[in-house]
This record gives C-alpha cells, sequence and structure tokens, in this order.
C-alpha cells in the first residue's frame, strides 16, 4: 500500500512539473514575440494639445499635410534603418510643416517632434491590434499634448493604407506587415484570427453551461481521468 501512495505522489508531482513547464514555456515565447514585433516597426503618433474639438480636428489637418509630405519618402522603404534615417532627415521639414497649418488655422501653439522608445498601451488600428509595450514611434506633439492622439504604423508604412477599405483594406495591411513580420508573428496582432478565438472560446463557455444544466435537471456526469484509471488496474492486480 504505501508503495502504490508512493508512486501516485510521484505521478502527481512529475504531472503538476509538467503542466508548470509548459505555462512557463508559453509565456516565454509570447513574451519573445512581442519583444520581437516591438523592434520591427515605427509608429506615428500626433497628439492634440487638448480634447476640444477644435484641437482634435487641427491635430487631423496637421497630420494630413504631414503625411502628404512625408508618404513618397516612406512608401519605399526597405528597412527600419532607412525608414530611421528618412525620418530624421525630414524632422525639420515636418516639423516647420506642422507649425504652418497650426498658424493657418489661426493658432500659436509649439510643436515638438521626437524619434524615441516609448512605453504605450494597447492600440488597434484596422485589422490589427498592438499589445501595450514599448514601441519605436515618431511622435509630434502640439502645444500641450494633453489631448487624444491619432496613430498608426509608419514602419512598415500603414499610414498610407485607408482602414476604411474594409477587406480590402486588411489583406493590404497583412501583405505588408508579413514582409517585416513573421507567420507567427503577424498572428499575434491580427485581431480578425483574435475574434475568432473568443468566438470558440464562447461556444466553449455554452457547452460548459449545458453540462451545468444536464447536472441541475438530475443528468449524471461522469469524469474520468486516466491517471485513476491507471490505479484501479493497479488495485484489481
Amino acid at each position: 500500500m504505501k508503495k502504490i501512495i508512493y508512486v501516485l505522489v510521484c505521478l502527481i508531482i512529475i504531472f503538476t512539473i509538467s503542466i508548470g513547464n509548459s505555462s512557463v514555456k508559453s509565456a516565454d515565447n509570447e513574451n519573445l514575440i512581442q519583444y520581437s514585433i516591438e523592434n520591427k516597426i515605427i509608429r506615428f503618433h500626433v497628439i492634440a494639445n487638448s480634447d476640444t474639438s477644435f484641437d482634435q480636428a487641427l491635430k487631423l489637418k496637421v497630420r494630413d499635410e504631414v503625411l502628404k509630405y512625408i508618404n513618397p519618402k516612406l512608401k519605399n522603404s526597405k528597412s527600419i534603418e532607412q525608414s530611421r534615417n528618412i525620418l530624421k532627415a525630414n524632422d525639420e521639414k515636418i516639423k516647420q510643416i506642422a507649425e504652418s497649418v497650426i498658424k493657418s488655422n489661426g493658432y500659436n501653439y509649439s510643436v515638438n517632434t521626437t524619434l524615441s522608445k516609448e512605453n504605450f498601451p494597447i492600440k488597434t488600428y484596422g485589422n490589427i491590434t498592438l499589445p501595450q509595450g514599448e514601441y519605436e514611434a515618431y511622435r509630434i506633439i502640439i502645444g500641450n499634448g494633453k489631448g487624444q492622439n491619432w496613430w498608426c504604423v509608419m514602419f512598415p508604412p500603414l499610414c498610407f493604407i485607408d482602414i476604411n477599405k474594409g477587406e480590402v483594406a486588411y489583406k493590404e495591411t497583412e501583405s505588408t506587415m508579413k514582409k517585416v513580420l513573421s507567420e507567427e508573428e503577424y498572428n499575434a496582432i491580427d485581431n480578425q484570427k483574435t475574434d475568432k478565438n473568443k468566438d470558440l472560446l464562447n461556444k466553449d463557455k455554452e457547452g460548459e453551461l449545458n453540462k451545468e444544466k444536464g447536472a441541475e435537471n438530475g443528468d449524471k456526469i461522469i469524469i474520468k481521468f486516466k491517471i485513476v484509471e491507471v490505479f484501479n488496474d493497479i488495485f484489481k492486480k
């Protein structure tokens, strides 16, 4: 009997360690994927002076003029380093464009531009959702920079894809992102697939609810564990 208990304890310990190792490996893999994604893209943020309707509208006007200027220079960039150099070389011109738009609209807000690593919360753009993390970003900060920001991905160049085109834009986004991201990395930010996973999860929950209802109605639910079956066989012998 002591021998059987000893074997049982050993099997439980092995089973627990195995599950723990699997969870750690899964978490480590997710962290590595996120870190890799963070270091392969450059985000673009235009931050409004405040959340008033006037300042928010001004932010979009600055965005439009800046993208009109920088689009031809960035759309054919082949690497993150090339895009980084283009932004640095055109930083003063971009700042001048932003200041001109602000002044022509009757405001005297200052403009600050930076290309740096920043912490960002989770953000969705079209069919991609970037997790919270530290990303390299080119930022245009208008005035106090206390308002909501508009953002997109500058490298690879997603800012120039009209996300309002629906499925066409989704396919173009996927094609563009996969030029720099692996299949696994893209799947991690593809919110279309995330939604499908949620549907599957909801179906699983519905299945569990049906089981509970069956139990409430007096149906007998039998749960079998392989390890129990093994020990039943040992005792029979």
